[in-house]
């Protein structure tokens, strides 16, 4: 088992020394790295951006070509760590010999412990894996601490340990629109401060989602995840891509039930627990959002539109879209005409 030993919170010093152990090539501008490995100890990418002085965001996507640790160790920030994982299996622990809670795919989990403990990252051999780490220092530098001093009481006060205990330790319910989120990061194409702007703007939602997710998994007192398998919730993100590829297919609850292969029941607890919402507002949404980008990037007339995305009645249309956008298709298409021709 290799295992690589980071004594630093520092983006600059953490990539740096992924390099030296990993090697790879590292590329590095504007507070953003990606290290890109191919060789007999790995073959992937690690990206990473520094949000603020107190917050950093690390994505793996990566193929360790044997058990592989990585431990932090950082005493003097003691981050607290909101960990997603969007493809295959990690593990955490407190210490490489102490007890292994595992992530699954779509699966948030938060670890935060007293200073002393290290948290490690366990990788299995040949495995791809894809998750994402977010890093809140809780010793808040001056510069940022008027910015962030409520954001960092409130999770102090909910995420670390308390009374006798040394570490705290979370793993949630499955969460679709985590994933959405950090794809949305990967599309980010600008350049400069419109970048950076957007890039932290992600980060936060998805902080935000982790922490709400908790909030709900507390409150409803999960601590499994209902009576759906593995296997019946990936086919409920396959359902939700397909119907995200073809919103003008005429749905029903039967259809995509024979199409999963899973009672109807079944299928409504899925998109709840993904996406907190029903399959009929699930496809509502998905036909609303699709119009908007329609109105947006194509000459269609609005009737045509609405046909496109699979409904029948323009009223119908105007209306759930006023709701989502407050405005009217019609006033957000013409004035979309009107900036290309001021443009």
């Amino acid at each position: 088992m290799k295992v690589i030993d980071l004594k630093t919170n520092n983006l600059e010093q953490t990539f740096n020394q992924l390099k030296a152990d990993l090697g790879g090539r590292l590329d590095s501008a504007h507070k953003e790295y990606a290290l890109e490995i191919d060789n007999n100890m790995a073959k992937g990418e690690i990206k990473g951006v520094s949000v603020n002085e107190n917050i950093s965001f690390l994505e793996y996507n990566i193929t360790f070509e044997n058990d592989t640790v990585i431990a932090r160790n950082t005493p003097t920030t003691n981050p607290i760590y909101f960990l997603y994982c969007s493809e295959g299996q990690m593990s955490h622990g407190f210490g490489l010999n102490s007890k292994q809670r595992s992530l699954n795919q779509f699966q948030t989990g938060i670890f935060a412990s007293d200073p002393h403990k290290t948290s490690c990252f366990f990788f299995r051999k040949g495995q791809t894996v894809k998750f994402s780490n977010i890093s809140f220092d809780t010793q808040s530098s001056t510069k940022d601490a008027d910015a962030i001093n409520l954001l960092q009481t409130q999770l102090l006060k909910t995420f670390m340990p308390k009374g006798d205990k040394e570490i705290f330790a979370y793993i949630g319910s499955y969460n679709l629109r985590i994933s959405e989120k950090i794809q949305q990061l990967e599309a980010i194409k600008q350049k400069g401060i419109v970048r950076q702007l957007l890039t932290n703007g992600i980060v936060h939602m998805i902080l935000a989602l982790e922490i709400e997710q908790h909030n709900e998994d507390t409150k409803n007192g999960i601590t499994n995840f209902g009576s759906l398998s593995r296997g019946e919730m990936d086919t409920i993100n396959e359902l939700s891509n397909f119907i995200q590829n073809y919103p003008e297919i005429k749905y029903t609850l039967a259809y995509l039930s024979k199409k999963g292969g899973m009672s109807p029941a079944k299928l409504q607890e899925g998109f709840k627990l993904l996406h907190n919402r029903t399959v009929s507002d699930f496809i509502r949404n998905t036909r609303v959002e699709t119009a908007e980008n329609l109105l947006k990037t194509t000459d269609l007339n609005i009737s045509e539109i609405v046909y496109t995305v699979g409904l029948t009645s323009r009223s119908y249309f105007s209306k759930i879209f006023k709701e989502k956008y407050n405005c009217s298709p019609k006033y957000y298409q013409e004035n979309q005409y009107s900036v290309a021709v001021t443009a």
